[in-house]
């Protein structure tokens, strides 16, 4: 590249080609407070599974000013169900961060509900700023955790801690995530996308046969992680189609 990055735009996402092979990928449905389609997660899913063969050597997930994402749609989750759709574009899009072999790194500011704290225990590096607001409401939605953030979160803040955030559904910030390891520092907001892209542009420029397999001994155990992410999304499917669920979407709809 000429040190101009390339950009294509599609269903939300902005999809950046920087140097080094760095990918920086955006959500970009502000209005909705990048509340997530099933399309959305289509095309970040295209981008980490189509990583090898593109010459993708990192990938940065970003938001925009004061949200990374709200999570799931619900108005699409709703439609989706009712068209008698049985593939998960969400599903889909999780099961390929467990298998990705490229780094990831994430740029989180405001708001990162469900899967926008999920996806952080998938993150090779995080980075968040003051801003930042973790929260996991699955349980009030009728529904369970995804992403193994069932098996992954209790190892990393203790299984008291994790009740609280999942079972509670208790949102924290940036100092918590930082101080559990959920992510690597607070950044402030000016800072924060530069930080990430130029980590992901320092892992992009490591030698890549050392660097793959040194990141496979690190997530060594990931077969655990795919048969948790099996299992939650075997629940999660079933209690979508339950009365709680659709109780709580409809509450969720009409507050809206």
């Amino acid at each position: 590249m000429d040190g101009t990055p390339a950009k294509a735009s599609t269903d939300h996402v902005t999809v950046t080609r920087h140097d080094k092979g760095v990918v920086l990928v955006r959500m970009n449905r502000f209005d909705k407070k990048n509340a997530l389609t099933g399309a959305m997660y289509d095309t970040m899913r295209g981008v980490i599974e189509n990583a090898a063969a593109e010459g993708t050597r990192a990938v940065v997930f970003a938001g925009g000013p004061g949200v990374f994402t709200s999570g799931n749609d619900i108005g699409d989750f709703i439609q989706r169900s009712a068209g008698g759709e049985t593939r998960s574009p969400a599903g889909d899009f999780i099961k390929a961060l467990a298998t990705v072999e490229v780094p990831m790194v994430a740029a989180v500011d405001g708001l990162a509900i469900g899967i926008g704290t999920t996806m952080m225990l998938h993150m090779d590096l995080a980075y968040a700023s003051p801003n930042a607001m973790f929260r996991m409401p699955f349980v009030d939605l009728g529904l369970v955790p995804e992403a193994a953030s069932s098996l992954l979160f209790p190892r990393l803040a203790g299984i008291k801690k994790a009740t609280e955030y999942i079972m509670l559904a208790e949102p924290f910030g940036a100092a918590e995530a930082e101080a559990m390891g959920l992510v690597n520092a607070v950044v402030t907001p000016a800072e924060l996308e530069a930080k990430a892209l130029a980590v992901a542009t320092k892992l992009a420029s490591k030698p890549p046969i050392a660097l793959a397999h040194s990141r496979r001994l690190l997530r060594k155990g990931s077969e655990e992680v795919r048969a948790r992410m099996d299992e939650e999304g075997a629940l999660f499917a079933e209690l979508l189609k339950g009365d709680e669920a659709k109780q709580a979407f409809m509450a969720f709809m009409t507050r809206k």
